[in-house]
């Protein structure tokens, strides 16, 4: 079975597998784990922060950040089709108590500094006032679209002069940095905090950061301890992770398997996909005569895994378990299928 599903499915290699082994350890509550303590710091040197904190989850990470950022009752920015609006089960709302006011993006989910001035609310007697933008990069639900850092910094200066705190979703961030043919802190520079993955296409089996300054980092552990993601011995996880953080050289050819993979299904009678920007190619079947969960059961029939992203569209990622010969089968599988 060729999992395309997403790049979370990635299993950890024999170094991995023996990092996790020989890992230094210590109860990380109290500080004390090296191996932790050495991730948080190179964590935070890759994308040019002062501080960093390992979470378990990108979701935690997200929502330790926002909580950190605002005050309850306030509103935040979010754009409409972002991680944090649809596939967080309203984090914001209810571990938070905050209110999602959502921006419609362009068609690639770029958020624009007039629909930042646009949304904004002063906080009076009776409104509590926009407490937080967040933006996201890359964008899932807009195919992997690699945001380019000008239209980052802009939109983040436009809640800045407006005195807004700016979190960044970047649990794909270094995807995006591959395809833009920049470094990751280029991208983070102008915001307040992100969060970025381990567990996706780096490789980890587990675990996200959150970046920012020290003091942020500071409240940001509190919220993590709050939301039961304090961890004792987790140096046998964040080793992996420390070499997860090599891998982002690597993302450049994830982002070509999904281009052969494009351009092979794009040639299927029924099929239309566009030119994916980083590792996520979107399939839309609609003259396919299959909606997307009939096409997805006959592709796995034929030995490949993907998910639905609407009635008529399927999302493949591609990964490093995940080859140039892997993709040939899959465009073949997937004529076979329909």
């Amino acid at each position: 079975m060729i999992d395309l599903r997403s790049d979370t499915v990635t299993r950890p290699d024999d170094r991995m597998r023996e990092a996790a082994r020989e890992a230094e350890v210590g109860d990380d509550v109290y500080r004390e784990d090296p191996t932790v303590n050495e991730l948080e710091k190179r964590a935070a040197d890759v994308v040019g922060t002062e501080a960093a904190l390992y979470v378990p989850t990108g979701t935690m990470g997200n929502q330790v950040a926002v909580r950190a950022h605002t005050e309850r009752g306030q509103e935040v920015l979010s754009e409409r089709e972002s991680h944090v609006v649809k596939w967080e089960l309203g984090g914001m709302a209810q571990l938070s108590g905050l209110q999602v006011r959502t921006i419609e993006g362009d068609d690639r989910g770029v958020v624009s500094p007039d629909k930042v001035r646009e949304n904004y609310v002063a906080e009076d007697l009776h409104r509590p006032g926009t407490g937080l933008l967040t933006l996201e990069n890359t964008h899932n639900s807009k195919g992997g679209a690699a945001i380019e850092a000008e239209d980052i910094a802009a939109a983040a200066e436009a809640a800045h002069d407006l005195g807004v705190p700016v979190h960044l979703d970047g649990a794909r961030v270094f995807n995006a940095a591959a395809a833009l043919g920049v470094e990751a802190s280029e991208i983070v520079e102008p915001v307040d905090s992100v969060m970025f993955c381990l567990s996706k296409g780096l490789g980890a089996p587990v675990g996200s950061m959150v970046a920012g300054s020290e003091e942020f980092i500071e409240r940001a552990r509190r919220n993590r301890k709050l939301l039961g993601g304090g961890m004792r011995q987790a140096g046998i996880i964040a080793a992996p992770g420390l070499l997860a953080l090599e891998n982002r050289h690597r993302l450049s050819e994830d982002h070509e398997n999904a281009s052969r993979l494009a351009a092979g299904l794009d040639d299927i009678e029924g099929l239309s996909v566009l030119e994916p920007e980083t590792n996520i190619t979107l399939v839309d079947c609609s003259e396919s005569d299959y909606t997307a969960a009939e096409f997805l059961d006959a592709c796995e029939g034929e030995g490949v895994l993907g998910v639905a992203f609407g009635e008529y569209v399927v999302r493949f990622c591609t990964h490093w378990d995940v080859g140039e010969a892997d993709i040939e089968e899959v465009i073949s599988a997937v004529g076979r299928a329909l």
